[in-house]
């Protein structure tokens, strides 16, 4: 089997206070991080087994999950499995950067946040240039608020050329056209994120070559589909593995709708869907976005 898994433990617990993030934080006492901690070894001890399976993982945590030694331990380990083909997390970067040294940068790859406000600029920009210095693989963004353009411009300016910067749309907020040429003009992808994807009825590769697993080992097509297709330790999940159409109105996240067979973006991220790298000479260049994608977001 040829398999991408986006896992999700309990952890909740983040350093950064974004007010604009979707996520509901809090602060996890030792008996949560303890629960994370073993969910997370039982998950990666089930990944490191599957060695008649090809594995592609992203761990996607509520909070931050660099700061917990046992997620810096887990890339590290898993990335040095052959069967594995890529071991990706969803960070803001605010982690130390030598724990890298002892892992496959082959396999392991970084989908990096900037927050303004947060942290230091310059910080932040040193670590992403540590990551280039050691031939990591990674991808930064930034939340596609107003406030936020000329920090964007700054870190697409600075960054290594070679590195994607991608804009999320912030949720809950519409853009003009004038605005969305603006971020256009940083990440030439961002109308892909700026309205919703009419999903309903699309076939999705969720829930037949992608699948979400949470700490309890629950197994479903993706974050947003609540629907349960068995259990990961038990090997029930498996027989659900099938072509699925999407069953929600719309799907505004990246990490959902990258995955709409409907939409052209495992071709413009081939080799980088779960870290979002694109294929080389991709958002780099003048990208054609369909006509379909510029439309106001669905009632």
């Amino acid at each position: 089997m040829d398999l991408s898994i986006l896992y999700r433990g309990p952890l909740a617990s983040c350093d950064y206070d974004c007010p604009y993030c979707p996520f509901a934080k809090r602060r996890d006492s030792r008996e949560q991080l303890r629960a994370d901690r073993a969910a997370l070894e039982r998950f990666a001890g089930w990944a490191a087994g599957q060695t008649t399976d090809r594995l592609s993982l992203l761990f996607t945590p509520w909070g931050e999950g660099l700061v917990r030694s046992w997620y810096r331990r887990t890339l590290t380990e898993l990335s040095q499995l052959p069967h594995i083909r890529r071991v990706a997390i969803q960070t803001n970067l605010s982690c130390r950067t030598d724990w890298l040294e002892e892992a496959d940068p082959g396999t392991l790859a970084l989908w990096c946040t900037y927050h303004p406000g947060q942290t230091p600029y310059e910080r932040f920009l040193a670590k992403c240039r540590d990551l280039a210095d050691r031939s990591v693989r990674f991808s930064v963004g930034v939340v596609g608020l107003p406030a936020h353009l000329n920090e964007a411009r700054r870190l697409r300016a600075d960054l290594p050329d070679h590195v994607y910067l991608w804009i999320n749309a912030a949720e809950g907020h519409t853009y003009t056209d004038a605005e969305a040429d603006a971020w256009t003009a940083v990440d030439p992808l961002f109308p892909y994120s700026r309205h919703p994807h009419h999903s309903a009825g699309l076939p999705c590769r969720t829930g037949e070559s992608v699948i979400s697993v949470d700490g309890e080992g629950t197994v479903r097509r993706c974050h947003f589909v609540p629907a349960e297709l068995g259990n990961l330790y038990d090997g029930s999940y498996r027989r659900a593995l099938r072509p699925r159409a999407c069953p929600l109105a719309v799907c505004d996240c990246h990490i959902g709708y990258v995955h709409l067979e409907s939409l052209p973006l495992y071709d413009t991220f081939a080799g980088g869907v779960l870290e979002r790298i694109p294929a080389p000479g991709g958002p780099l260049g003048p990208i054609p976005v369909p006509v379909q994608l510029l439309r106001p977001t669905p009632p």
